[in-house]
């Protein structure tokens, strides 16, 4: 789960080709552009106005998810490996991870650990997504089922990454779990920033995963937002 983040490529933003469809759907939807109401954007509704809600709701909720106690450990869809480090090395293996039981205990503290930079990473997630510059809306409201949240991780970037690092590398250095530094002080020439890295990276596949679950979720049932505009833009005739 340590690959670099990059969007698929058939959810880059230049790559949107909506069909005929599509656009009859935007047609019937551009309505809204002249709804009143109280929202941003000088009292006009826009479909950039939607997609932002859906993203604010799918963040709050993974969060919600992955921020109560035992978020990461206990969901297999979101939960963190051990750390690429502690398959390299034999020693380390025969000496910490010899029995399932001391692996589980090593892989549940990482994965509370990711509990704490998670929370770091939310508010990163939030700003972006009030200030994301949203190109070719209509793709997006008819695209993949996950196609915002593959939109919103490509423009961060690596951004969460850099957040959860510190966080990560704090907890290893003060982790009273003696297990972490004994396994730590096997990892002969791998200092504790490789492994924070590594496990911050886990934790932003697990992030955006979930992120994208939600989202999936919202455009199956826009209803379930209890979001006038995001179920008239997501769920009326244009899809």
């Amino acid at each position: 789960m340590s690959h670099p983040i990059s969007a698929p490529n058939a959810l880059r933003p230049s790559r949107f080709r909506p069909s005929r469809r599509a656009f009859l759907g935007a047609a019937a939807a551009a309505g809204l552009l002249a709804l009143p109401g109280c929202a941003t954007m000088g009292g006009r509704y826009s479909i950039e106005d939607a997609i932002r809600r859906m993203m604010e709701l799918s963040a709050d909720r993974a969060f919600a998810n992955l921020l109560r106690p035992g978020g990461f450990w206990d969901n297999q869809l979101v939960r963190l490996d051990l750390p690429a480090q502690f398959g390299r090395r034999g020693g380390v293996a025969q000496a910490i991870l010899g029995s399932p039981a001391m692996r589980a205990r090593l892989q549940r503290s990482f994965n509370d650990m990711a509990h704490d930079a998670a929370r770091n990473a939310a508010p990163a997630v939030a700003d972006a997504v009030r200030h994301i510059g949203i190109r070719n809306a209509v793709a997006l409201v008819h695209g993949d089922p996950t196609g915002a949240t593959a939109y919103l991780r490509q423009d961060m970037g690596g951004h969460l990454i850099e957040v959860m690092v510190p966080a990560f590398g704090q907890a290893l250095r003060i982790a009273d779990d003696p297990l972490i530094g004994e396994a730590l002080a096997l990892l002969t020439g791998v200092d504790i920033g490789g492994v924070a890295d590594s496990l911050a990276r886990e934790a932003d596949d697990a992030i955006w995963g979930e992120i994208g679950r939600q989202e999936a979720a919202i455009r199956a049932d826009p209803r379930s937002s209890n979001n006038s505009l995001i179920e008239r833009v997501f769920g009326g005739g244009g899809r």
